[in-house]
């Protein structure tokens, strides 16, 4: 299929993320939040895989400690636009401490609850260039990604890579679900402890 007149989307993104990892770095972690949580769970990966849910703006934090405990294991944090703008200052702990093999992506789709309501973030206007607010903290590399096939090369030398790296991945929004004549649906009650329940999962399989 020819991906470059389509619109990259974060199912796109995911999916190429997921096979990359299959193929590259099959012991990485994935710890992901808010929207790529969701995506991920539509493509069935739960693999390795932790979620900062509820607590939107600790996926960073998250994935430090974990490769911090684990410098042996690849740590693959996905990120939201809004939930690094609640926690900018992780930026300056992960570069502070270093982790060996980090990357962290930033879904930045200009939104906040992306495919329900889609409110605007405040990265939307004006753009907010992450990448070099990465930079300026200490990461050892970063880039903004935009389209589909510069993710799908990228992705092999990211998962490899030495020292935190960072990539501001530019998505499309989805189409908002929730709206005056759609009410929003009452949240599971799984999501308030999905968290709990993936680190219990997770540190089982990294002491298998």
């Amino acid at each position: 299929m020819n991906t470059s007149t389509l619109p990259f989307t974060l199912g796109s993104a995911s999916a190429a993320l997921i096979n990359a990892r299959h193929a590259c770095a099959p012991d990485a972690v994935l710890v992901s939040t808010m929207s790529a949580m969701f995506a991920l769970d539509m493509l069935g990966e739960t693999r390795r895989r932790i979620d900062s849910v509820p607590l939107m703006g600790g996926a960073g934090g998250i994935g430090l400690g974990l490769s911090l405990a684990r410098p042996d294991v690849p740590v693959v944090v996905m990120d939201g636009d809004a939930s690094l703008l609640m926690e900018l200052g992780t930026l300056a702990t992960v570069a502070h401490n270093g982790p060996r093999r980090y990357l962290h992506v930033v879904v930045n789709n200009g939104v906040q609850f992306n495919g329900a309501t889609n409110f605007p973030s405040v990265n939307a206007q004006p753009g907010v260039d992450f990448a070099a607010m990465a930079l300026a903290a200490g990461y050892a590399r970063a880039r903004r990604i935009d389209n589909h096939a510069d993710w799908v090369a990228a992705l092999p030398e990211l998962l490899a890579a030495e020292g935190p790296s960072f990539v501001d991945l530019v998505v499309a929004a989805e189409r908002p679900m929730v709206g005056a004549q759609r009410p929003q649906p009452i949240l599971p009650d799984v999501q308030f402890v999905r968290m709990r329940m993936g680190s219990r999962r997770l540190a089982a399989e990294l002491a298998a």
